[in-house]
């Protein structure tokens, strides 16, 4: 592909008659119980080691006064996305009305670029020991639930969410649930240095406590910690 082909998508924020789907995630209100998780692993059937979202957590605070913080992850669907940039064939791509960030399976030749690019950790390798699909060997990240959105429906992980800590709907219309938690809150968005315009809006979170890795659950880094406090503790 050459150069000159190779431009930024037409952004979809405010652009007249285009929907600008975003989500809003209220870190105040979640409560780590990771009904997302297992309802965007039930709906999509992602293998085990990988996840379209995830719900990473460090514990903050010092004895006694600790809680966790919790920061759930996905695809932020930037309307400046990397990933489709840099995708040499043409395998992700930016769908216009509603701005989702969309992968072409037929066209991936996981060469990882797109990986590599994204600076939200968003994407992953579908492994080649799946037997029950052909969609192996390929690039997979979280889609805003784009099958169930074109049918009038929210993304599973927010329809699961108990705490209603995550809100989805058109950021372009101004009377949308998402709009109004935009315009009257105090939203931030990850990495927001990069340039990506990223349409995944937290509420509370903090930035100290935001760029967790896909690796957050490590044993040394947290569990190790949790059970050596423990230990520790009750003089185990």
């Amino acid at each position: 592909m050459s150069e000159e082909l190779r431009v930024s998508p037409i952004e979809t924020r405010e652009a007249p008659g285009k929907r600008r789907f975003a989500m809003v995630v209220d870190t105040r209100r979640c409560i780590g119980c990771m009904a997302c998780q297992v309802a965007c692993k039930a709906e999509y059937d992602t293998p085990l080691g990988v996840n379209r979202t995830w719900v990473p957590y460090k514990v903050v605070g010092k004895y006694p006064n600790v809680k966790k913080q919790f920061l759930p992850r996905l695809c932020n669907h930037c309307d400046d996305p990397p990933c489709v940039r840099n995708c040499p064939v043409e395998a992700t791509y930016k769908v216009e009305d509603g701005g989702f960030v969309l992968q072409r399976y037929e066209r991936c030749i996981g060469c990882r670029s797109c990986m590599a690019a994204c600076p939200y950790n968003a994407r992953f390798m579908l492994p080649s020991h799946r037997t029950y699909t052909p969609i192996t060997n390929v690039v997979d990240k979280c889609t805003f639930c784009f099958h169930r959105v074109t049918q009038n429906l929210v993304p599973a992980c927010v329809q699961t969410c108990i705490g209603r800590s995550r809100v989805f709907g058109d950021l372009n219309d101004p009377n949308s649930e998402v709009s109004y938690l935009v315009a009257t809150n105090a939203t931030q968005v990850l990495r927001p240095e990069e340039g990506t315009k990223p349409h995944v809006f937290y509420i509370g979170a903090d930035r100290n406590q935001t760029e967790f890795g896909r690796d957050a659950y490590r044993k040394p880094d947290v569990m190790e910690l949790q059970r050596s406090a423990f230990k520790r503790h009750f003089d185990i």
